[in-house]
């Protein structure tokens, strides 16, 4: 398996290429979970407040022998606790249920324009840099008019901005942005979840190329575009499958057949979602 690069953040920080996504998996399972995708040689792990499985992820990075500096923790603010104070508190409970002196990664997991506590939010999380409590602060589900606020109102930028991004939404304008801004794009449901993208004979077809299963395919394709994916699996196979993808290259005709089809968003418009 070939060596998994790493992104420059536009604090200094190193984040790994490729990490592994959580939801929806339950304290037990995401224990098990991370156990064995550290083994496999995942870095970078992704949970959130509302996943409800921090205590578990928690529990996994105390197990493994993987030394803690060489685990990368993320974890999300939940939109209750929108706000200056509530985000500061909010962290301090995330933080102890995962055991964690410090939190490598942590983000606004949504915005929640009609709340409009976003821009408080990302100022508690400066603090917390600032502190020493988190070594690197970003956001989710951002749009471009979202992160314009925040470079306007407080001078600092994301460095990290998690959006749903797959061949059925590709993000060019937003990715475009990122490149511009310094921003690094990462990728939930990387693969598509809950669509047929998988069972694309374009896809399948790249795959068979590469002698790599459609999922292996799409996230390379991922990589080559400059995102970094979080793929969610509890399966060790799966998870070891889903690491390898830097051994081989997608054409540029690949990469236009991955993504050459319609488009549609999976998950909730940035713009309205509301998730507390």
């Amino acid at each position: 398996m070939a060596g998994i690069p790493t992104h420059t953040l536009n604090d200094g920080t190193t984040i790994p290429g490729i990490g592994l996504g959580t939801w929806p998996m339950d304290d037990a399972e995401a224990e098990r979970a991370v156990l064995t995708a550290l083994d496999a040689g995942y870095r970078l792990i992704d949970t959130a407040a509302n996943y409800r499985n921090e205590t578990g992820v928690g529990r996994a990075v105390a197990r493994t022998d993987v030394p803690r500096e060489e685990i990368f923790v993320t974890t999300k603010l939940p939109g209750r606790h929108h706000g200056y104070d509530e985000t500061l508190a909010s962290f301090e409970e995330s933080r102890s249920r995962l055991g964690l002196d410090y939190v490598d990664l942590y983000l606004i997991h949504w915005p929640l324009p009609r709340v409009d506590k976003y821009a408080d939010s990302w100022r508690a999380m400066i603090k917390l840099r600032e502190e020493g409590l988190v070594r690197s602060i970003g956001v989710s589900n951002f749009t471009a008019e979202h992160l314009g606020r925040l470079e306007k109102e407080t001078g600092v930028l994301p460095s990290v901005n998690q959006i749903e991004l797959h061949p059925l939404l590709p993000q060019q304008e937003l990715r475009a942005l990122h490149a511009d801004k310094g921003i690094v794009t990462e990728s939930w449901s990387p693969l598509g979840r809950g669509s047929d993208l998988l069972d694309d004979p374009a896809v399948r077809e790249v795959a068979r190329a590469h002698g790599v299963t459609p999922g292996q395919a799409v996230l390379r394709w991922q990589v080559q575009l400059g995102a970094l994916p979080i793929p969610k699996s509890s399966d060790p196979e799966r998870q070891r499958q889903n690491l390898d993808v830097f051994g081989f290259t997608l054409d540029a005709a690949q990469m236009s057949a991955v993504a050459d089809r319609a488009h549609r968003r999976l998950g909730g418009d940035p713009r309205t979602h509301e998730e507390f």
